[in-house]
């Protein structure tokens, strides 16, 4: 499943939903969870099944549905499945124990799983713990929005918008823990909308350190985060360069290329990225 852009829909806005489909995004993320509110619930649900039963299938269609423990959780699954969604995101996940809860009520329904996976405090403890239920998750991704409100924190942010210390923490700690569950590491939302240039920076920083894609809150936000998930020609070139490079000298543990020593990380590196170009 490549997921470079998962773009974020409210579960009641019917409207935008389409718009959302032809944004170019790899996933729609039709959302029953913070955008809409309680009292709007029931006729979201119906408009977001309304939409996953119609919708042609050119980007993956996602639901996020409503945190383990509530009410709301259950109607979700009793309105959407049937439509089929091709993956549901699981807002709050705590550890691999949520993902498992979560499964075990879609019965034989194996629809794939991304859990938020830092939304509370304990949850951060448990993202190491997801490779029990690697056959069931599309992916790891966080948040930096739920968690300081959950400890009290003023905000999770310094004044030029970079994560104070505990959310670069949640950060890392969910990209290592989707490397060690061997799922795709997924950023978090950049929510300054109308800065361009600092959302290319942030999805940028992203797939240097690890990422494979990140989420998005407005249609605008999906062709700069396609592209900055995307390698570029001279990447490609380099890659190729690296295998062939190997392939010229069978049975070495490193070689030379313009002048500088590669190793077999560098090889690993290479065909991984070659690799996104034929996802």
């Amino acid at each position: 499943m490549r997921l470079r852009s998962l773009l974020f829909v409210p579960g009641d806005r019917p409207d935008r939903m389409e718009k959302a489909l032809n944004s170019g995004a790899d996933a729609v993320i039709v959302d029953l969870e913070d955008s809409v509110l309680p009292e709007r619930k029931p006729w979201a649900r119906k408009d977001v099944a309304q939409f996953l039963a119609t919708a042609g299938r050119t980007a993956r269609l996602m639901v996020r549905v409503n945190p383990l423990g509530t009410a709301d959780l259950a109607a979700d699954l009793e309105a959407i499945l049937p439509a089929k969604p091709d993956a549901l995101v699981l807002p709050k996940s705590e550890s691999a124990s949520s993902v498992a809860e979560l499964a075990a009520m879609l019965g034989l329904a194996h629809i794939p799983i991304l859990p938020i996976a830092t939304e509370t405090p304990k949850a951060v403890f448990g993202l190491g713990t997801y490779g029990a239920v690697a056959n069931r998750l599309c992916g790891l991704t966080w948040g930096a929005e739920d968690l300081p409100a959950a400890i009290g924190a003023t905000t999770a942010r310094h004044s030029d918008g970079s994560y104070t210390s505990p959310y670069e923490l949640a950060r890392n700690l969910t990209l290592f823990g989707a490397h060690a569950t061997g799922v795709p590491a997924i950023e978090t939302v950049y929510p300054n909308i109308a800065d361009r240039e600092g959302l290319k920076a942030y999805a940028e920083r992203g797939r240097r350190d690890g990422f494979s894609g990140m989420m998005a809150i407005h249609p605008t936000q999906v062709a700069i985060i396609n592209a900055a998930f995307a390698p570029t020609q001279a990447e490609i070139a380099h890659a190729r360069a690296i295998i062939s490079a190997f392939a010229d000298n069978p049975g070495a543990g490193a070689v030379q290329l313009d002048g500088k020593m590669i190793d077999r990380p560098h090889l690993l590196a290479a065909k991984r990225l070659l690799a996104m170009t034929q996802e």
